[in-house]
């Protein structure tokens, strides 16, 4: 009966123990992308991608001009048009929206790839960044954004973690 006592104080005292462990754990909660697309790297590789798109928007936007131009006239003309004159009118616009669509979804594409591209560059400074902070804050764990339903905004260190990246990006 006396060892029995004396288990079951001791599993007391492991489970307090275990709990006051637990209380002085540190835990940051990072949101790996948003740190990433808000560092000076990917604010010059955006600006990049804008340039090297530059004749696709202004292209896009010359064909929502050329459409909008196409609706307002077909409103206006409507009552006096025949109806060849409406055909061709709606051929003109779907040859807009065909040439307007295909625009954007080549330059989405080429995002996207371009966006894979710079994640897949970053890795190794993301992780030494995310090192350099747990290590300066004493972080014993870090949750990704994604895991955590609810998080006191306090233990996000997404903003440290981007600031490590802007300074690696500083020094080279």
């Amino acid at each position: 009966m006396k060892n029995i006592k004396s288990l079951i104080v001791c599993l007391c005292l492991a489970v307090v123990s275990q709990g006051a462990f637990a209380q002085g754990t540190k835990i940051g909660v990072l949101n790996a992308l948003q740190a990433l697309f808000n560092s000076e790297s990917a604010k010059v590789a955006q600006e990049e991608i804008r340039q090297e798109f530059i004749i696709d928007e202004e292209r896009a936007l010359e064909l929502t001009t050329s459409l909008t131009e196409l609706q307002e006239e077909y409103q206006q003309n409507e009552a006096v048009m025949t109806e060849a004159e409406i055909s061709r009118m709606n051929s003109n616009a779907q040859d807009l929206q065909v040439q307007l669509q295909l625009i954007q979804e080549r330059v989405q594409t080429a995002l996207q790839e371009k966006n894979q591209a710079f994640l897949a560059s970053m890795q190794e400074e993301l992780a030494a960044a995310v090192t350099d902070v747990v290590a300066e804050g004493g972080y014993d764990l870090i949750l990704n954004v994604d895991s955590a339903p609810y998080f006191a905004p306090v233990l996000d260190i997404t903003a440290k973690v981007t600031a490590k990246l802007n300074e690696s990006s500083q020094s080279e």
